[in-house]
């Protein structure tokens, strides 16, 4: 055997051990790997499985549960209702004093009054605070309101000015021409303020800190209630409750802070503030019933009822213009009329005039007064008739 052929073999045999340590080399990691992502595929669904079963329900959601939930039965006649119909509550929010800005009298005055509101107190009381923020809504739609009723009286005072420049009548047209100016400006500027309000609602940071009084009322101080009716001891508790409710208000007075009896409406804001402290911020009460979040699904508007209300503004402008032209026309037929009889009643006193000499001087003056006063629609009609006829 040659060195040569030694040598290949040589080689062979190495090549093929190379290639056999290669193979057994990403067998044993390809192995290991496997195991590796078995163990973390395992762990992550055990994580997976712990945060799913953590902070929710084991059962399905319900009325009944979410009810359990909210700690109170329902909001009704402007109480909250407790414990199965056991306790009533009211709420009554306090309107603040500036106390830093009052003399030094005003202040012992208020304290005083504060000390004879606690020595009143038959009953507990809790002291509730809530800070939210800023609903400026109701005041921009006010403005809303206000500025679409200045338009309506700007378009009047046009229609007006139209009619005056038709009488040709200046000091009228001068006159409703300031008016509309004024007018302008005013609604220039409402609509200036009612956007900037509504750019201040949007800023989250603009809060404010309401103080309230929670009165409670047990129905078991009425005695026993086993034969009443729900309906029954809930007129029985409201009395009994509101009396409590207008005595905290009137003892309130003494101090000057202003109170007042929350109704239905409002409970349900303030707890849905209460239960919604990071939503309540985005999305307010009166917005979300609008938006219809209460409802199973919410729907836009009609087409038909759209195409109604399209038909609606088209048929006020025409109804505008209508009315418009009608009294020109009018104006000017009027008049005519009372022209054609002016011109009758000179006609009749030149005659009255020839025949002057032969009349005493209280006839002539009767007949000049019965001229004067004579209604000449029907001597009008006639006339119009002759001259139709002679056409």
């Amino acid at each position: 055997m040659s060195i040569v052929n030694l040598l290949n073999i040589i080689i062979i045999l190495l090549i093929v051990l190379i290639m056999g340590l290669g193979f057994t080399y990403f067998a044993i990691t390809y192995k290991e790997k496997m195991k590796k992502n078995k163990k973390q595929g395992t762990s992550t669904e055990v994580e997976k499985k712990k945060v799913s079963d953590s902070g929710r329900f084991k059962e399905n959601l319900s009325p009944e549960s979410i009810s359990k939930f909210m700690e109170f039965d329902e909001v009704k006649d402007g109480m909250i209702i407790r414990k199965n119909r056991e306790q009533y509550v009211m709420v009554i929010s306090c309107q603040g004093v500036n106390y830093d800005l009052m003399s030094q009298d005003e202040k012992i005055a208020v304290e005083e009054g504060f000390v004879q509101f606690l020595n009143t107190l038959r009953y507990p009381i809790q002291l509730y605070i809530q800070t939210r923020s800023l609903n400026l809504r109701d005041i921009v739609e006010g403005y809303k309101g206000r500025i679409k009723k200045m338009q309506e009286d700007i378009e009047k005072l046009e229609i007006d000015i139209k009619v005056a420049e038709e009488k040709e009548n200046q000091d009228l047209i001068k006159k409703l021409k300031f008016q509309k100016r004024r007018k302008e400006n005013v609604l220039e500027y409402g609509a200036d303020i009612s956007e900037y309000v509504a750019r201040l609602s949007l800023n989250q940071n603009v809060l404010q800190q309401k103080t309230y009084i929670i009165v409670s009322y047990f129905a078991a101080e009425s005695g026993s209630t086993s034969t009443y009716s729900k309906e029954e001891i809930d007129n029985i508790c409201f009395s009994e409750l509101y009396t409590r409710a207008q005595s905290v208000v009137r003892s309130l007075a003494a101090s000057e802070v202003g109170g007042k009896v929350l109704d239905s409406e409002e409970l349900a804001e303030l707890l849905y503030i209460a239960y919604n402290r990071d939503d309540s911020e985005l999305i307010q009460l009166n917005r979300a019933l609008d938006a219809g979040y209460d409802a199973l699904y919410s729907t836009s508007k009609d087409v038909f009822k759209k195409r109604e209300e399209k038909i609606n503004e088209e048929l006020e402008e025409i109804a505008i213009d209508l009315a418009t032209k009608s009294i020109i026309d009018a104006d000017k037929e009027l008049k005519k009329e009372q022209s054609k009889a002016k011109k009758i009643k000179e006609k009749a006193k030149e005659l009255v005039e020839e025949y002057r000499d032969q009349m005493e001087d209280a006839l002539y003056e009767k007949t000049k007064q019965k001229i004067d006063e004579e209604n000449l629609s029907d001597v009008e009609e006639e006339l119009e008739l002759n001259l139709s006829r002679k056409a």
